[in-house]
C-alpha cells in the first residue's frame, strides 16, 4: 500500500520498511529532532529506507527544505534507539522523529541553512499541534541518549523553534566566574545537581558522584540550552538555565 502523507507540508513520500507496532497506543507525546550525520542527503534517504540499516524515521528535512515522510505518523518509527526520558523508555513507541540533513560532528558539522529551519519549524508546528505534544516534550537525541548521541547539536536553532511556539527554551544565564562541577567529584551538591536534571527529565541516577553518565547529561544539556559554551562542566550559568527551565516545565503542567 502507498504511503499515505500525515503531513501536508511533506512533498514526497519514501517508504521505509524499518517500522513496527507501537507497543504504547496512546498518540505520540514526544517529538524527536536529530541530524543524519552523513556527508549528504542521498546517503542518508538511502541508508533510512534500507531494510538492512535497521533505522528510519518519520520525517526527513533536506537542506533546501524538502520534506520526505518516511513512515506512517501511526507507526513505530526505528530513530531513537536506547534512550529514556521522564524515566519513559521504549521513547520509539512514544515518539514522532525527525531527521535533519547535516553531515553532524563527524563530517564538517555545520549551521542548518535557512530554508531548511522554516521547514523544520513548520513541520514541528503541524505535528505538535495535531498530537498536542507539550513544550518540554519536543527534545534532541542528545537529551534522551546523552552517552550516545550529539544530534541535533549545538548550531541548532532551538530559541528559534520556541519561538515559533515550539519547544521550551528560556535565555540561557551569562557565563561568570564562581563555583562549577566537573568530573570525579563526589558530594551532596552533585546529588543534588543530579536530581534536578532528573526532575527536568534526563534519564540519571542520583549517586552523588559526577561520573560519566553526569558529565554526560551537563553536555547534552548544554548543546540544547547553554550553547555558547559546550564542555560537560557544571558552572553557575549551565546550573540557573537548568532552574529556569524547571520552573518554566512546572508552570506549564
Amino acid at each position: 500500500m502507498p504511503l499515505q502523507l500525515d503531513s501536508s507540508l511533506a512533498s514526497l513520500a519514501v517508504a521505509s520498511p524499518n517500522h513496527g507496532e507501537r507497543l504504547d497506543p496512546v498518540s505520540p507525546a514526544l517529538l524527536i529532532l536529530h541530524y543524519t550525520g552523513m556527508p549528504d542527503g542521498a546517503l542518508a534517504l538511502a541508508r533510512l529506507s534500507d531494510p538492512a540499516s535497521q533505522v528510519s524515521c518519520h520525517y526527513l528535512v533536506d537542506e533546501d527544505g524538502r520534506i520526505v515522510q518516511m513512515v506512517p505518523e501511526t507507526r513505530r518509527a526505528w530513530h531513537a534507539g536506547q534512550a529514556n526520558w521522564e524515566g519513559m523508555a521504549d521513547i520509539n513507541s512514544r515518539s514522532i522523529g525527525i531527521e535533519i540533513v547535516n553531515p553532524g560532528h563527524e563530517w564538517g558539522y555545520r549551521d542548518f541553512p535557512a530554508a531548511q529551519m522554516t521547514a523544520v519549524k513548520a513541520l514541528c508546528r503541524d505535528i505538535v499541534s495535531r498530537h498536542g505534544i507539550r513544550p518540554y516534550h519536543v527534545l534532541g537525541h542528545s537529551d534522551i541518549a546523552p552517552l550516545r548521541k550529539t544530534d541535533p547539536g549545538e548550531r541548532f536553532d532551538w530559541a528559534g523553534l520556541a519561538g515559533e511556539g515550539v519547544g521550551l527554551h528560556v535565555p540561557p544565564a551569562a557565563i561568570q566566574g564562581g563555583r562549577f562541577f566537573s568530573a570525579g567529584e563526589a558530594g551532596q551538591p552533585i546529588e543534588a545537581l543530579q536530581a534536578m536534571f532528573s526532575l527536568y527529565g534526563y534519564g540519571i541516577e542520583v549517586t552523588g558522584i559526577y561520573d560519566t553518565l553526569t558529565e554526560a547529561v551537563v553536555t547534552a544539556f548544554q548543546r540544547h540550552f547553554r550553547q555558547a559554551r559546550v564542555d560537560g562542566v557544571c558552572d553557575a550559568s549551565t546550573i540557573e538555565t537548568l532552574r529556569s527551565l524547571i520552573l518554566a516545565k512546572q508552570a506549564m503542567m
